[in-house]
């Protein structure tokens, strides 16, 4: 099963038109990002792409952490936003399914919510390990299907699946699937979890006004240990 790239570009060009397409709070970016940089290996000054990048909020604070980072994203309405945004960081189209960087030339790459838009994660993760120097680390963060907000709102499975604010291609990982892809193409994997980013925006109206009962309970019940492989987010981290 394939990607159908035409409904993600309708889907996020029509995101570029009306506003940035940055759904967690200034804090929660930031965490999230801090607690990526935490789990690679990238030193001050690493080439890092940022994969999915989207408007550029978080290749702008890999930028701030003191990497060299350039933003890539399949859209070329968001691209043009980020240049606008942030135009002191290099920008650039392109499909993480055909990276258009040289061999072995990157230190790292953040793959910023883009494995979950993907039926079949191979092909990126070929290419990942393709354009990454030996030793070089990506680091990914994706919905977790085994977290039951993500799964009841956003599993096609659920009875309660709401088509709201996605593309018909997304659907949360499993940790264990995205691990062993990832393996097979050479990388040595670990896994994290993380919750406690609190949403600042979903699509659905109805469910908005819900998003401080979610945000608070997302908080609380992920901070038990016992309960982390259940937390909201899925970090995955492969070294080539």
């Amino acid at each position: 099963m394939v990607q159908d790239k035409q409904k993600e570009l309708d889907f996020f060009n029509h995101y570029a038109e009306s506003q940035e397409y940055n759904v967690f709070t200034d804090a929660s970016n930031y965490r999230l990002i801090k607690t990526c940089v935490a789990m690679s290996n990238w030193e001050p000054g690493a080439r890092v792409v940022d994969c999915g990048c989207g408007s550029g909020v978080f290749t702008k604070l890999l930028k701030d952490f003191g990497f060299a980072a350039a933003g890539l994203d399949l859209s070329e309405g968001l691209i043009n936003l980020a240049g606008r945004l942030y135009p002191g960081i290099e920008f650039m189209v392109g499909d993480v399914e055909q990276l258009p960087f040289e061999s072995n030339s990157l230190d790292g790459i953040l793959l910023s919510g883009i494995i979950h838009h993907l039926p079949d994660p191979s092909n990126c993760a070929r290419e990942v390990y393709r354009v990454l120097k030996p030793g070089g680390t990506f680091v990914a963060f994706d919905p977790n299907r085994r977290n039951p907000f993500m799964w009841l709102y956003r599993d096609k499975a659920s009875p309660f699946y709401s088509s709201e604010g996605v593309t018909e291609n997304e659907r949360p990982v499993i940790a264990a699937e995205v691990a062993k892809t990832f393996a097979r193409s050479g990388f040595t994997v670990s896994t994290s979890y993380l919750s406690g980013l609190h949403y600042r925006y979903i699509a659905s109206p109805r469910m908005r006004v819900l998003l401080p009962i979610y945000n608070f309970l997302d908080d609380l019940l992920f901070r038990l240990p016992l309960l982390k492989p259940f937390s909201a987010f899925v970090l995955t981290r492969g070294v080539k």
